[in-house]
């Protein structure tokens, strides 16, 4: 019989300090490849509405993060107009969700997302180049931006209303573009006269209950010198509120513009003038690509683009638009997402945008760099009207001030109310909203 196995004491010790030595060179193996590797990754969200192009935002992205390593951004896309995105926001901000960390917003909202406390601010990340940071923007844009002394988000992208025209239909009766309302109507009686088409319009804007015809009430009333809100208070002059309704209402009833002009919205009007039915055209800047390079296009080489009329003795004046990233109050990562933010403000991504998606600058030079002209020439003729553009009233109660100005222009377009007791409507209604 064979004696039990037994081990001697150096034995014994020489297996234990080979075990000791094998879990130490294990450790050390592991720190090294943890060096080798980021410690960390930052995951960071952004979210931009369906209209932004977010195909060229996903390709943008991909940029930031090859420059930025432990960086990871994550896009996401919704809401096809600007009411649906901002319902959206109002969920997940009002939840303080934290999942968030920047988001476009319309040019009009910083207000109401400073007074609610939804955007940090931006000036603690800027430090001693605040000044020469902001700079650098068009002054409305900055403008826009800045609440009671605070960067509540950077400016993204530019936007405004434009009267486009069919620069061959003029021609053919000699004729240049209109610098006052009365005259666009006197011109576009002519071009339907000459042309006989039935189907042709003279003068397509909006009229619909939306937020682009807070704008339509908005451009001859301006142009009157008219103010709605200033320093927080109403500033409402019925009068010429009343000159502008009556300037859009003798459009319908001259037969300018059709008569279920209370039915338009702004793709209603890009779709009519796009398919060649339009004599004048109030829309924004994002129907130029579209009218130059849609597939459908019937327009193609036969635009123009100007400056909008004036009423008689006013000054020719645009309504604002544009979009701009806000970072959330509920980030948990907000030093690195003001940085994304700065990037995707900055001229750099501001000349892809224009280049790739004829997304309008807000830096003036690069409305005018050789690379983006080539691919879009209009902007050189967008700048100057872009330069007269006004903002809507800056005010965080701006939403009842937008439903009381577009619902009653619109119950006017329909001839569901008398001009004067919708403007009685319009002066009730945002004097309880200031309160």
């Amino acid at each position: 019989m064979n004696p039990p196995f037994s081990c001697s004491p150096i034995a014994i010790r020489l297996v234990i300090r080979i075990v000791l030595m094998t879990g130490i060179l294990a450790t050390l193996c592991g720190a090294m490849r943890a060096q080798a590797q980021p410690s960390t990754q930052t995951n960071l969200k952004v979210l931009v509405g369906g209209q932004h192009r977010p195909d060229i935002f996903r390709e943008l992205l991909k940029d930031y993060e090859a420059a930025n390593p432990g960086i990871k951004v994550t896009l996401e896309s919704g809401g096809a107009t600007s009411e649906l995105l901002q319902r959206y926001l109002n969920t997940v901000l009002t939840a303080r969700d934290t999942s968030l960390d920047a988001f476009l917003i319309d040019v009009v909202r910083p207000a109401q997302y400073a007074a609610a406390k939804w955007a940090e601010p931006i000036d603690p990340y800027l430090g001693n180049e605040r000044e020469a940071f902001l700079s650098r923007y068009l002054p409305q844009y900055r403008t826009a931006n800045t609440i009671d002394g605070k960067t509540i988000s950077l400016p993204a992208f530019s936007d405004a209303m434009y009267l486009y025209y069919r620069k061959d239909l003029l021609e053919k009766i000699g004729e240049q573009p209109p610098a006052t309302w009365p005259e666009l109507a006197r011109i576009a009686k002519r071009v339907m006269a000459q042309e006989k088409d039935p189907n042709l319009q003279g003068l397509s804007f909006q009229a619909k209950a939306i937020e682009g015809t807070v704008c339509t009430f908005l451009l001859p009333y301006w142009s009157m010198g008219g103010e709605v809100v200033k320093d927080g208070k109403l500033q409402f002059d019925r009068q010429k509120a009343e000159a502008g309704l009556a300037m859009w209402r003798q459009m319908v009833s001259d037969g300018v513009s059709k008569a279920n002009v209370s039915e338009v919205g702004t793709d209603d009007t890009r779709k009519e003038f796009q398919a060649g039915r339009v004599v004048f055209g109030v829309l924004w800047g994002y129907g130029w690509n579209l009218f130059q390079s849609g597939a459908d296009s019937r327009v193609k080489g036969k635009v123009g683009v100007v400056k909008l009329p004036a009423m008689p003795g006013g000054e020719s004046v645009s309504c604002m638009g544009g979009w701009s990233w806000a970072v959330s109050a509920f980030s948990r990562n907000k030093a690195e997402t003001v940085k994304l933010v700065r990037w995707l403000s900055s001229p750099e991504v501001a000349k892809q945008l224009a280049i790739r998606g004829s997304m309008q600058p807000v830096f003036a030079d690069v409305f005018t760099d050789p690379q983006v002209l080539r691919v879009n020439p209009w902007l050189a003729d967008a700048l100057p009207v872009v330069e007269t553009a006004r903002p809507r009233p800056v005010t965080p109660m701006y939403r009842p001030i937008s439903d009381a100005l577009r619902l009653n222009t619109n119950a006017v377009m329909a001839d569901a109310r008398k001009p004067d007791a919708a403007l009685g409507e319009i002066e009730h209604r945002i004097k309880r909203a200031l309160r």
